[in-house]
């Protein structure tokens, strides 16, 4: 199988809607964040903190180029598929889809989570202003945009039908 990226703001689903796919699609899901965590033994924030996002940015392009030949679904973190080179290396290996979810509710998901050191570090106008920036980047990093309106379970049909169409 060819890997799914799904990609998209913060807290616009890709975790939640992956793990929903990867049952859908008999395969598992990897979450990219949390391998990164692992295999760098710190938190994200710590990573930030002690070693700044360049750094972290620098091992989300490792571990995509990693995951471009393992099959699954891979949920990225917010900025990884921002570069045109980690978009490039996503549509190669198989599929990137945006989950293009409005700011109020990604803002709505993420605001007090400590866990995401952007989010949690920025007013909610610099969180806004970010994620202008970051969503036309999203869609012309990616082979598919679905909306993050829908529930997950719906998102997650929607991708299935794309990727089932797109991958014979």
């Amino acid at each position: 199988m060819k890997p799914i990226f799904l990609c998209g703001f913060m807290g616009c689903g890709k975790s939640t809607v992956g793990k929903i796919l990867a049952k859908k699609l008999n395969c598992r899901c990897v979450d990219l964040d949390k391998y990164i965590e692992d295999k760098e033994g710190m938190t994200i924030p710590d990573i930030f903190e002690k070693k700044g996002e360049p750094y972290f940015r620098k091992l989300e392009t490792k571990a995509l180029e990693e995951f471009a030949n393992i099959g699954g679904i891979v949920a990225t973190g917010g900025g990884a598929l921002l570069t045109e080179h980690n978009g490039n290396v996503a549509k190669k290996a198989g599929i990137a889809v945006f989950i293009d979810t409005l700011f109020e509710t990604c803002y709505g998901r993420i605001k007090d989570d400590p866990h995401r050191p952007i989010a949690y570090n920025s007013t909610k106008e610099q969180l806004k202003e970010r994620f202008d920036f970051r969503r036309p980047l999203y869609a012309a990093h990616s082979d598919y945009s679905v909306s993050g309106e829908f529930p997950p379970s719906v998102i997650a049909d929607k991708i299935c039908e794309f990727y089932r169409k797109n991958t014979k």
